[in-house]
Formats: structure tokens, sequence, C-alpha cells
């Protein structure tokens, strides 16, 4: 039979036929494919003792009440904060990058301040190029205006200011890679390489969406196949969240919004451009929104009794896998020239008022 076989065989079942046991020794024994299977008690009261030395948060984020509706920067979790063109996708991403990566950062009212551990961090771009992402790291680090620095006209003790922020990022295991079409291997390939050659555990993806190389990477898997966007678009979510747990990482993205958002009253994964199943997979999912007139108006009474600023931007949080709070709004104050989104109140979405501790993450290597 394997006579017979071997000499009905072409060369390219019998490549095909290596390559397939080749292919499920690395599935098992390297990439961990097939996963882990246990009892459902093994290890459990360990489990137990370990989340009171070491409870489920990772390390912080920028900006008031984030830690305590995300928990932090938690390894193996994909969060997603999606929003509409020109709301912030960008600048907000590269502001946890560099508040993760960087020691300091500046404030009017009390000048320079730590912000713990410096962390290796990799900032994926897939429109910006190099220096501009460096101008949001500046001006977000340095509380100095990007406009500011992006005529070279500064006043007071500003460029003192941009140039200390310089320092900082030099000085910081923060890394940026472009990539400007790309396919899903190349994501895999670049978050892989840093974390091997930089130890790098936060990864900000600027930001999912298709590309011409992803179409033809999945066209040539699935031998001309046609896939609409929806399912290219699970497909890289599905692989995000598999490298979050293939190696232990932090991943941040976003997408775009559909123009449904001016009307959503639920302003949850419906909303998401081009695939609301990219939802599907990730741990946490948030939206940028501008206030409208409606919202200040159901506000007001929130507004008076707390003696808030009027917020000009809203976080909608929609999902929070491990967390209580979703279906919530995140009342903002927003300065996308600094790059800063600054939560001052919460209510749920029906805007009713919710009480919420800011939670303080301090972390010690």
């Amino acid at each position: 039979d394997q006579e017979e076989y071997l000499d009905n065989a072409s060369l390219l079942d019998i490549a095909d036929r290596v390559s397939a046991k080749i292919d499920n020794v690395r599935a098992q024994y390297v990439d961990e494919t097939y996963g882990r299977s246990a009892q459902a008690g093994d290890g459990i009261f360990d489990l137990i003792e370990n989340l009171k030395l070491y409870p489920e948060f990772g390390i912080p984020l920028f900006g008031d009440y984030m830690n305590t509706v995300t928990r932090g920067a938690r390894l193996s979790k994909f969060y997603l904060r999606s929003a509409a063109s020109g709301y912030g996708k960008s600048r907000t991403m590269a502001a946890d990058a560099a508040y993760i990566a960087c020691k300091e950062i500046f404030y009017d009212n009390t000048g320079w301040i730590s912000t713990g551990d410096m962390h290796p961090t990799l900032f994926i771009t897939t429109e910006l190029t190099l220096d501009e992402v460096q101008t949001l790291f500046l001006c977000f680090l340095s509380g100095v205006n990007e406009e500011h620095i992006l005529n070279g006209y500064y006043v007071k003790d500003e460029e003192e200011r941009v140039m200390k922020a310089a320092q900082l990022i030099a000085d910081a295991p923060l890394y940026v890679e472009e990539l400007m079409d790309f396919s899903l291997q190349d994501v895999e390939n670049i978050i892989k390489k840093n974390f091997r050659e930089h130890d790098v555990k936060y990864v900000f993806l600027d930001y999912i969406h298709s590309s011409l190389k992803i179409l033809e990477e999945i066209s040539t898997k699935t031998k001309g196949m046609k896939l609409r966007e929806d399912n290219v678009l699970f497909m890289l979510s599905n692989k995000m969240k598999n490298i979050c747990n293939q190696y232990n990482i932090f991943i941040m993205s976003a997408t775009q919004l559909s123009g449904d958002w001016r009307e959503s009253e639920t302003p949850d994964q419906q909303l998401l451009r081009g695939s609301k199943a990219i939802a599907d997979k990730i741990d946490w999912g948030s939206h940028l929104l501008p206030v409208t007139q409606k919202d200040i108006d159901s506000l007001q009474d929130v507004i008076n009794r707390g003696n808030y600023q009027v917020p000009d931007m809203k976080l909608s949080i929609y999902k929070n896998r491990r967390g209580k709070y979703k279906g919530v709004y995140l009342w903002c104050k927003a300065d996308l020239g600094t790059c800063r989104i600054t939560p001052m109140f919460t209510t749920r979405w029906d805007y009713s008022f919710m009480e919420m501790e800011n939670v303080t993450i301090s972390t010690d290597e």
C-alpha cells in the first residue's frame, strides 16, 4: 500500500503530507495551539491565594477613573477604544503608550511627576509617520499644545518642557513601527520581533482596518475564495487576541465608527464600522464620542449638583470582561492639542449619576 501510494502520489501530495506532520508537531509543542487541559479544580486554591497577593489589575492607564473601569492594562488582554474620524483614536493611544513607557509627565498645577516604572512598549502606526507620532508623545508628556511644537513657537517655559519630554522619550523603552500596508502575518511578526528583541509587553495598534495586503494574503490562503470585509476584520481581531494569549502581552487598538453613532442611545458594538464581530474577541470595548446638546440638557442636574465642568467628550463602555462597569459613560474634558482626555464623572447610558471610586494603581518591579 505504501509503495502504491508513493508511486501514484505527486511531489506536491508528498510535500503536503510531510508539511502537515511538521505543522502538527509545531502546533502541539511549539505554538501550543491545542491549549491546556485540566480538571476544573487544578490549582484553584493557589489561584485564590495568588489573587490576594496579586489582584486582577494591570499597570495604570492615563486618566481619572480609567483604571477603575479597565482594571489597568492587563497582560493577555485585548482592549478596543474606537471613535469617529478625528475624535482622538491615535492621540489617546499615543498618550497611553507614552504614559506606560516614560517615567515622568508635566501638569500645570504640580510640575513634573512620576508615572511609575518604565515598561517596554510598542506603538504600531498604520497611517501616521514617525515624526507625526513623535510630536504626539512630546505634546502629551510636556503639556504643550502640539500646534506650538509644529510651529516652533513657544511661550514661557514651553520649550524647556518639550526638550525634557524629548529626553524622557529618548531614554524610554518606547518603540515605533510604521506599517502602512500590512498583512496579518506582518502584524504578528512585528510584535514577535519587539517581544523578542525589546521584551515588549504592551502594544498599541493604530488601528484595525482592512488593507490590500491582508486581502491578498487571505485570498492566497483560501485559494481565491472571496471574504466580506466583516470576516476579514474579525480575523484580524481574532489574531490580536491569540497573540495576547500566546505571548502574555497587552494590546490596545481601535476602529472607525459607522455614521449611526449620532443617533444611538445605546452606543455598543453595533456602531463599529465594517464589522461588529470585532468586539467578539476583545476584553474591554469603548467608544469616544462627542457631547451633543441633548447630552448637556440631560446632564444639567448632575453637573449642577456636582459642580462639574460641562463635558465635551464622552467615553461609552459597552464590554468589560472581569469588570462590572459597562453600559456607562465617562464624561470627559478633552484637550486633543496635548492628547489628554480627562474623565470627570460617570453616568449610566440613561444619564443617571453613578458613584465610582477613582482607583489608583501603583507598581513596583
